[in-house]
């Protein structure tokens, strides 16, 4: 399955819709798109990962590296996760405990 990413600004802060499966095929597309992100000085980033049906260790290495990288410029990265497939994901590698991780772009963006 392909990916679509895209972005927009909701409040100031830049959202990355991401729609599809991330897998390893399709997750240096991900990696890509937020790199390009942060090399344009967007150190506040929404990720919102509400199209995403399914997600591998490779998608998870993917954004853990990106966290890194923002965090070493005083950014932060949210999560926005509304499918409990993908949500396990990140509750069974304890990733729910380093990411942010909301149920809405909405409660994402104002947690501020």
């Amino acid at each position: 399955m392909d990916l679509d990413i895209g972005s927009s600004v909701v409040d100031g802060r830049t959202v990355v819709q991401v729609v599809g499966e991330i897998d390893v095929y399709t997750a240096p597309q991900l990696r890509e798109r937020l790199d390009q992100e942060i090399e344009a000085g967007r150190h506040d980033l929404v990720v919102d990962l509400s199209g995403v049906s399914f997600m591998d260790s490779t998608g998870l290495g993917v954004l853990v590296g990106r966290l890194k990288q923002i965090r070493l410029k005083d950014g932060s990265m949210k999560l926005v996760c509304a499918h409990d497939r993908v949500l396990k994901v990140f509750v069974i590698t304890g990733l729910d405990k380093v990411f942010a991780i909301y149920p809405t772009v909405g409660e994402a963006v104002a947690a501020g």
